[in-house]
């Protein structure tokens, strides 16, 4: 029932009655109490008690009270009591739940963070279009989650002409992968950097009257055009990361520039930090060094600066933007936010309506369990880093980036094995449990070993020329070239069966995999018929002979990263 329901509408927001359950973790409806209200009148055929404000006679010892068939007018409380009342029963018709649930995950252009804050009748401001089966089919509960957050660089809402490319249609300005592990501790939003230079695969779309078309593929061109050019959608943008990184994304989320505006406001600005003056007549923001809380077209303006801030260029405004988007996460995390009914109300219109999600979550349902899921990382376990890139050697003008293979190649393994980027202790105690199991104990001869080869990324006639070193080098006999894999990867792996333990301990010392590269699953036969192990070949595949030294699961040193709990100023 809402206030003005109960008489109580004049100078009463609805969203302050909203009140925040400890033990819930969501809002309720509180209301305060109502005038003193005149008597229930009694059901027709039956005589009204004598006195209807006298107190209730109490029953005789030892004698049954009957069930009470009708309600009837509620009998004056006594003192000390008086003012206190059951809480209304809600209406159907009239219910709004309100979910505080994570505090991670959109934000906009700048990409993503935020909290999932919904309340059902928002439902329809949320609009959605189709993954094209570009996705796993949405994230679970028991699994690693992998959102793909987009902004785009189109010119939507008032007030944004200044901003992108006056005649774009909306590309991926702004891309980040936001990977959530598996038990929750830990996360790291990998952003991407639009002058990337990549292979955009063919993409099969849905279009308009509901026909597919399948969008030609480019080789060798910037990243950000994997969404806006040629009709390519979100879709498109997710089978590109897919064919870039290996990892493929259960969900993505796509916001406008509304959004950096609207969400800060809401929240009453975050607060940032410039360690030099910026003064951009690009992106229009001036301010002075030193901390700053901003909100709105400021908040904006900062968040697509770029000429002020490091080396002028796209891979400085990224770090700008993560340094905003952890000050937003920080806020939005905040007890002054999230005890805030209103604030929460504001920050629910603000993100549905400023967001475009795949088909997979179009639910209120789907998108509260996700904030679930994501509400429960700690700040300082976020860790923001960027893909390992380089100016592109084939430009004499640098505009364009190309990737750092071997460190990107341990980034994107990192993220697809589920290994923390931060100094999370449970998180290294599974993950060195997980490698002591696997490497501890007996290992085969090299001549009991039999295992089968698979290419699943690596230089063509690598399958070839490792089956010709594992039986001329390493005396591995027992082993063949199975032709490619079903599809790339991005690390080597080494799959075997419970009673393959010990043959797969020795392959894993010959070709130098670690723990993590060896997966336990059900035994397969090789071309005779007989049980045997599968080694696909990935991205990282160095060489016929060349050990891998996965066992490594520390970051490269000049990878770029900063976690979302400390206050970084901008240079």
């Amino acid at each position: 029932m809402d206030a003005q329901g109960r008489g109580r509408a004049e100078h009463i927001d609805p969203a302050d009655q909203w009140v925040l359950n400890p033990e819930t973790g969501e809002y309720e409806l509180r209301l305060t109490p109502s005038p003193p209200q005149s008597p229930v009148p009694p059901p027709r055929g039956r005589r009204a008690a004598p006195d209807a404000q006298a107190p209730a006679r109490a029953p005789a010892p030892d004698r049954e009270v009957p069930p009470q068939r009708r309600r009837r007018a509620a009998p004056e409380e006594p003192p000390g009591r008086r003012g206190r009342r059951r809480p209304a029963k809600k209406s159907k018709a009239k219910k709004v739940l309100l979910w505080t649930g994570g505090t991670m995950a959109f934000v906009v252009l700048a990409a993503g963070v935020g909290g999932y804050l919904y309340i059902q009748h928002l439902n329809d401001n949320i609009t959605s279009v189709s993954d094209d089966g570009a996705s796993t089919g949405g994230f679970s509960k028991d699994k690693a989650i992998n959102i793909l957050l987009m902004g785009t660089d189109k010119r939507t809402g008032s007030g944004n002409e200044g901003y992108g490319d006056k005649n774009s249609a909306g590309h991926a300005d702004t891309t980040i992968l936001l990977h959530v592990s598996k038990d929750r501790s830990n996360a790291t939003a990998l952003s991407i950097p639009r002058d990337l230079i990549v292979d955009v695969p063919d993409c099969p779309t849905e279009q308009a009257d509901g026909s597919m078309t399948t969008i030609p593929g480019s080789t060798g061109v910037r990243f950000n055009t994997s969404l806006g050019q040629s009709g390519r959608t979100p879709s498109c943008t997710m089978r590109t990361v897919t064919e870039l990184t290996g990892i493929k994304p259960d969900n993505f989320m796509v916001a406008d520039f509304n959004a950096v505006k609207t969400l800060t406001t809401a929240v009453n600005g975050v607060e940032v930090c410039l360690a030099k003056d910026i003064d951009d007549k690009d992106s229009h923001l001036k301010l002075p060094a030193g901390k700053h809380t901003i909100q709105g077209e400021d908040a904006l303006a900062f968040v697509r600066t770029r000429h002020s801030v490091g080396f002028g260029g796209d891979l400085s405004r990224i770090e700008l933007q993560q340094q905003f988007l952890s000050a937003l996460m920080r806020k939005l995390k905040s007890n002054d936010t999230l005890t805030s009914p209103t604030k929460m109300v504001k920050l629910a219109e603000a993100g549905t309506k400023a967001l475009t999600v795949d088909s997979q979550l179009d639910s209120i349902g789907k998108l509260k369990d996700l904030g679930l899921e994501l509400g429960k990382l700690d700040t300082k376990n976020l860790t923001f880093t960027t893909v390992p890139v380089q100016d592109n050697p084939a430009e004499k003008v640098k505009a364009t980036v190309v990737l750092k293979e071997a460190q990107a190649a341990q980034v994107f393994d990192m993220i697809s094995n589920d290994v923390s980027f931060t100094e999370v202790k449970q998180q290294k105690k599974k993950e060195a449990a997980a490698v002591a199991a696997r490497l501890k104990g007996t290992q085969s001869e090299p001549g009991e070993v039999r295992v089968r080869i698979l290419n699943g990324g690596a230089a063509d006639g690598s399958a070839s020329r490792e089956l010709l070193y594992l039986q001329n080098d390493a005396g591995v006999t027992k082993s063949e070239n199975a032709g490619d894999a079903p599809a790339e990867v991005a690390r080597t792996t080494l799959e075997y069966a419970p009673d393959q333990a010990a043959q797969a301990r020795r392959l894993a010392e010959i070709l130098g995999l670690s723990g993590a590269a060896m997966k336990p699953g059900e035994s397969v036969t090789n071309s005779q018929g007989l049980p045997t192990m599968t080694l696909t070949l990935g991205k990282d595949f160095k060489g016929a002979g060349v050990k891998l030294d996965a066992a490594s699961a520390k970051l490269p040193d000049d990878v770029q990263k900063s976690t979302a709990d400390k206050v970084e100023c901008a240079k």
